[in-house]
């Protein structure tokens, strides 16, 4: 751990990369935070720990799930979550991290986007698990910022506009790079970190987290306090997951990563083979398990990450029913594989062909594509790989109850139903 978050409590120091503001003049170990929670628990009212998210897609990824899991743990110390939904911020879209503006979504999407959003986080109604605690009195606020946003006159706006200048804007490292090329910045883009700024007036923070490609517009957030009069939030940065690929941020664009929603056995399939070098960064960003007590190999890290990650999500129960059937798959063993999910057959025409059936039941876009990774060797059925795109399956029943494996990530048992 680094040396000035030691006077964190461990809960609260792990995983953390960025803290400010950090330590008093007087000397460089005296953590303001630390002295906040030792106030905050003698006079028994809870700090109000921020955290937005702007539904602009249909799931949560295991990227997402840290700052969920480090706003639980706020929660667990017995302060309270204040859950900002950005259904307005999301209409015009975070230019973090883009090189060109986004789309403009519309009220109707993003309010779809947001039910998803809570059910995926396991709002008490939808789901055994739930990331957050929805349950405890005073734990978590949820707010979408449309309440404030929505209303806006004229007149606010531009005394909005006025607490920032283009200079500042130009500092933000994705507006610099995109002015240096001459690639356009629409003026609406500036309005984000803004109006995200003051979502942190409006319910009053104390804390704010975000990722580490997020200090610009946490730091607004703390001079538009200031400028509103309010004692400015502390911001909290954790790092971005890698994905998949042990490359690239965990990103749906780019197809490296794990949803929240996934079921047990594709997730801890994934997770069995993200490279060696990520497996410390998911054990410390994603469990609570303590890796000065483990003494495995790399092979048994990796499987001891990925039956702890996929237990957060589904219970340890089912996460080993997860690693038991992972295995068999493997070794071509069909049999007792549980929590696979589903694809129907029933409306297909039999015979069918290889290449056919694999796009007929959705895991391949088009015919082509199903040939290319039918001969690129991604197509095992019940383990057995098959590389001949013409090979004809006669009969419906011989493949109901079996096992698709496309690629290293996918599994689906094949149903009549």
């Amino acid at each position: 751990m680094p040396e000035q978050f030691t006077s964190l409590p461990e809960w609260l120091a792990r995983g953390i990369v960025d803290l400010f503001p950090l330590a008093t003049t007087g000397s460089e170990k005296d953590n303001i935070l630390a002295a906040r929670l030792k106030e905050s628990e003698k006079n028994g009212k809870p700090l109000r720990v921020k955290f937005g998210i702007d539904p602009t897609g249909s799931d949560i990824h295991l990227g997402h799930s840290i700052l969920f899991r480090k706003l639980r743990a706020f929660q667990d110390a017995g302060h309270t979550a204040v859950l900002i939904i950005g259904d307005f911020t999301a209409r015009i879209g975070d230019p973090t991290g883009k090189s060109k503006t986004r789309i403009q979504l519309s009220q109707e999407q993003v309010e779809k986007n947001s039910r998803t959003y809570l059910q995926q986080l396991g709002d008490g109604k939808s789901k055994d698990f739930s990331l957050l605690d929805f349950e405890t009195e005073g734990r978590i606020e949820i707010r979408r910022n449309s309440e404030w946003l929505e209303n806006f006159d004229m007149a606010r706006i531009i005394d909005l506009l006025s607490k920032s200048t283009v200079g500042q804007m130009l500092a933000k490292d994705e507006f610099s790079r995109r002015y240096a090329s001459g690639t356009s910045i629409a003026l609406h883009e500036f309005l984000y970190p803004l109006l995200q700024g003051y979502d942190s007036v409006a319910v009053q923070a104390d804390i704010e987290l975000g990722g580490v490609d997020q200090k610009f517009n946490v730091v607004m957030g703390r001079d538009m306090q200031r400028d509103f009069g309010q004692n400015p939030q502390f911001g909290l940065l954790l790092p971005i997951l890698v994905g998949l690929d042990g490359v690239q941020k965990m990103s749906k664009s780019l197809g490296n990563t794990i949803s929240l929603s996934e079921d047990a056995l594709s997730m801890y399939s994934k997770l069995e083979k993200i490279p060696d070098g990520q497996v410390n960064d998911y054990l410390t960003l994603l469990t609570e398990c303590n890796l000065d007590d483990l003494a495995l190999n790399a092979r048994e890290l990796q499987k001891f990450m990925a039956l702890h990650v996929t237990a957060q999500f589904h219970g340890m129960s089912s996460a080993k029913i997860a690693q038991a059937d992972a295995a068999k798959i493997i070794t071509g063993i069909n049999d007792n594989i549980e929590d696979v999910l589903e694809l129907s057959v029933a409306t297909i025409n039999f015979p069918v062909k290889a290449f056919y059936l694999l796009s007929a039941i959705g895991l391949c876009s088009s015919s082509s594509d199903a040939r290319r990774k039918i001969q690129g060797g991604a197509f095992r059925l019940d383990g057995e790989k098959i590389l001949d795109p013409n090979l004809e399956f006669f009969d419906r029943d011989e493949l109901v109850g079996k096992i698709v494996q496309l690629g290293k990530k996918t599994f689906r048992r094949i149903s009549s139903q």
